[in-house]
This record gives C-alpha cells, sequence and structure tokens, in this order.
C-alpha cells in the first residue's frame, strides 16, 4: 500500500516538496537504522521484527491522510522519520526470510513470489485509487476515501505478521530446518556486523544497492508534473502490473532455470538485467529530452490524460520502468542469497542493502526537493544503475555450485535420532517429522548436477 500511495506521485499530495522532504527524511531514518536492523531481527526473531515494522505504515499513510484534511505538514515529517526506523526492520526480516527459507534452486522463485505479492498489494491499491478518483479528472491530490481504503488493507497486513513462523521451526522440502536457534545472541550480532563490513564482496555490491531505489524520486516527480490524478492511478497500476510480471519473469525462467549451473543462471541474469536498463532508459531519455522541469513549472507541459492519444507510449514505459526495476531488484537479492543460507548473515546482508538503498533514495529525494533538472535526474539514476553492473559481474563470478558443503545443515532425521538416543523429545516443532519423510531433493540436485532431477 505504501508503493501504491508512493506511486501515485508525490505521496498523493498536491504538496511535492512537502513529499520529497518526508521521503527525504524517511530514507534518511531508514539508511541509519538499516545497518543495525538485521542484528535487530536477529534477535527479535522474525514475528515480532514484522510487526514492529509494519506499524509505521500505518502511521505513515495516516499522517498524510491528516495533511490532506488538517494541513499537518509537520506529521508527515515525523511519521516519515518513524518509518524509516520500522521499515527497516521490516525489510531486514523479511530478506532473511525469503532469502534463507527456500531451497538453493528456488530461491529465484522465492523472490518472485514474495516481489509479485508486494506489488499485487501497489497494484490493487493504484485501482482503488483510480476507481475513486477517475470521475475528478482535474484531481490534484488523492481523495480521503482513498487514504481509508490503503489504511484498512495494510491493518490486515499488520495482524498477518503473527502468522510467520521462526527459522527453527520452518523445515525444507528436503528435511534440513533453517537454523537450530530461534534468535542470536546480542555479542554475536556485534561480531557480525563487524565481519559484515570487511566482506569485500558486499563492499563490491555497494553500488548496486546504492542505485537500486535511486531512481523512484525521478520517475514519481515526472508522474506528478506530467500526469492527472486518474492518469497518476492508472501509472501506479501498470507499474504494479509491470513488477508483477518482470518478478515472475526472472525469477521462474531465468534465475531458477534448472539446466544451468547457478552461476551461469547469475550471468544471465545479469545479462537480462543489462540489456533491459539500457533499452528502456533510453527510450525514457527519448521523451525526457522534449519538457523540463521550467516547462511544468510555467505551464508549457500540459498535464497529459489518459485519453489523450499521445498516452499509450508513456503508459508502457512506466509499465517497463518496473519490469526492469523488478528484474534489477531480483538479482540483488539472488547473488545476495547465492553467498550464504544462514539466516542470521543473511538478515545482515538485507539490512545492509536496505541501508545503502536507502541512503540512495533520500539522496534522490533530496535532489527532486531542491528542483533539479528531470533531466539530470534520469541521467543520473541510469548512469548509477550501468555504473553496478561490471562490479555485480565480478561478484558473480566468485558463487559456488552450493554452499551446502560448507555451511553445516541439520536434518530433522538426524536431530530425531539424536533425540530418541538421548531419550527426550527433539527440539524441532512436532510438524518436522511429516516434513522429513519428503525426499531429498536439494541434495540429489547438487548431487547430479543441473537438469537430473525432476521438480
Amino acid at each position: 500500500m505504501f508503493s501504491a500511495v508512493s506511486n501515485l506521485g508525490a505521496g498523493g499530495l498536491s504538496n511535492i516538496a512537502l513529499s520529497d522532504t518526508s521521503n527525504g527524511v524517511l530514507y534518511g531514518c531508514f539508511a541509519v537504522t538499516g545497518l543495525v536492523s538485521g542484528g535487530i531481527s536477529n534477535l527479535l526473531g522474525p514475528r515480532l521484527t514484522l510487526f514492529i515494522g509494519t506499524l509505521g505504515y500505518a502511521l505513515y499513510v495516516g499522517s498524510l491522510w491528516c495533511y490532506q484534511t488538517q494541513g499537518t505538514g509537520w506529521f508527515v515529517i515525523f511519521a516519515g522519520a518513524l518509518l524509516g526506523v520500522s521499515a527497516a526492520l521490516l525489510w531486514s526480516a523479511q530478506g532473511a526470510i525469503m532469502m534463507s527459507y527456500p531451497l538453493e534452486k528456488d530461491k529465484g522463485k522465492a523472490f518472485a513470489v514474495f516481489w509479485a505479492i508486494f506489488q499485487f498489494g501497489s497494484f490493487i491499491g493504484s485501482i482503488i485509487a483510480l476507481a475513486i478518483n477517475i470521475r475528478s479528472g482535474g484531481l490534484t491530490a488523492v481523495s480521503t476515501s482513498t487514504y481509508i481504503a490503503f489504511l484498512v488493507i495494510i491493518f490486515v497486513g499488520v495482524a498477518s505478521s503473527f502468522l510467520i513462523l521462526p527459522p527453527n521451526r520452518v523445515i525444507r522440502s528436503d528435511g534440513t530446518i533453517v537454523k537450530l536457534e530461534a534468535a542470536s545472541k546480542p555479542h554475536e550480532e556485534v561480531v557480525g556486523m563487524a565481519r559484515l563490513f570487511k566482506d569485500w564482496r558486499l563492499l563490491a555490491l555497494a553500488p548496486m544497492f546504492f542505485a537500486s531505489n535511486y531512481f523512484y524520486a525521478y520517475q514519481g516527480a515526472v508522474n506528478t508534473a506530467r500526469f492527472d490524478g486518474p492518469t497518476r492511478a492508472l501509472n501506479a497500476a501498470l507499474e504494479g502490473a509491470g513488477a508483477i510480471v518482470g518478478a515472475l519473469v526472472i525469477g521462474y525462467c531465468v534465475l531458477d532455470l534448472k539446466w544451468f549451473h547457478r552461476r551461469t543462471r547469475g550471468y544471465l541474469g545479469l545479462a537480462v538485467v543489462t540489456v533491459l536498463t539500457i533499452i528502456v532508459w533510453a527510450v525514457g531519455l527519448s521523451w525526457q529530452v522534449t519538457f523540463t522541469r521550467e516547462d511544468v513549472t510555467a505551464g508549457r507541459a500540459n498535464r497529459i490524460n489518459y485519453h489523450d492519444s499521445n498516452y499509450k507510449g508513456k503508459g508502457a514505459l512506466y509499465f517497463f520502468y518496473y519490469f526492469a526495476d523488478a528484474c534489477y531488484q531480483a538479482l540483488a537479492y539472488w547473488i545476495m542469497s547465492a553467498l550464504t543460507n544462514d539466516p542470521f548473515k543473511l538478515a545482515r546482508y538485507a539490512g545492509l542493502y536496505k541501508a545503502l538503498q536507502s541512503a540512495g533514495s533520500a539522496g534522490s529525494f533530496g535532489m527532486d526537493a531542491v528542483a533539479t533538472p528531470f533531466l539530470n535526474e534520469h541521467l543520473a539514476s541510469w548512469l548509477m544503475l550501468l555504473a553496478s553492473f561490471p562490479l555485480a559481474l565480478v561478484v558473480l563470478h566468485t558463487v559456488k555450485e552450493t554452499n551446502y558443503n560448507d555451511e553445516h545443515m541439520d536434518y530433522v532425521d538426524d536431530l530425531k535420532r539424536e533425540a530418541a538416543e538421548l531419550g527426550h523429545a527433539p527440539g524441532p516443532a512436532p510438524a518436522a517429522a511429516a516434513a522429513a519423510e519428503e525426499s531429498s531433493i536439494e541434495k540429489a540436485s547438487v548431487d547430479n548436477g543441473p537438469g537430473d532431477v525432476k521438480a
């Protein structure tokens, strides 16, 4: 729902400067908290971390609604700061779950499913906004009923966080437990964070992390400047649809192709993302050079309505902007998840990823807040994306076919046997017994090589 509001342009507000300031504060707090959010998630466990993390989104959307009715700009900025803190917690826990719970052969698909569900919320929210606002073609800000609809859906998400199981109660289909411990210890997190900043692979991925959300401010600003209210909502729906399709395509059809070795799949994913980035942003540039921010301010660039003849190409552009974005995000997560299977390490990776990503977002919203020319914002975003690819290629070269041989894996059968010998019940949940009966699919895939195991 936060994505849906953001994709409406200026967070659904008529005051673009306030939206940029709030987003700058939000992502600044997000960046700082992200440096430690992985450790906090490991200490609290995923369930409590997700619950705390989701509350900030409800407060932020509520602040937008309050501003719309009461004009309380300070509350929007304050809520943005709190959301930055809570969102860092949510995304660290989410990243650890998505990257560590699946089998190695399914990590691309895991991202695809998550991103599709995540963007489906944005898509539905945008459809709601479009349905509510479509009769008011001159609308400059989102209506109150739109915010109410968003809040209802967000609170459903808050409640659903209690359905998440901790890693010590999750059994993969090959009978392995994600992690024996439900949570880590403070001193372990201090050591883990210190090691994080010594890992050259993560430092090499830093430009990719930083660039991964940098372009959102630019795309949102152009959406606000060049389209009327209903068309902004339609663009947001197209963005959500593009993100869903992009995630499913790269997750299922590229990153998890069973006919190729893991490193080859990574190379293929990088090639796909590189080509998409070049083509889509080149098309965007061809449109961007036809107008400037000054043209919009002076009224020389009329706002486009979806009924206009020149809209079709613009709608397709926003679809493919987010199609390419989903592929880029998928590749970043897939590379991180290929470095380890440990959920505690991956929580720290996710925290660092979101910290650098949010630092980039804070900078981009700050750039937009001071009325930087649209062309400069476009080129900065595009060049950052392109600059990240060579370093990602270097990291991909270190990806192993599997991490199972280097990291200790705990099988439910082994734990049950040890528990029986000691004369007490095993540690994992009783549900482990059923999971343990399933065949070791992942182990067979590693032993036999790609393409030799039936899914």
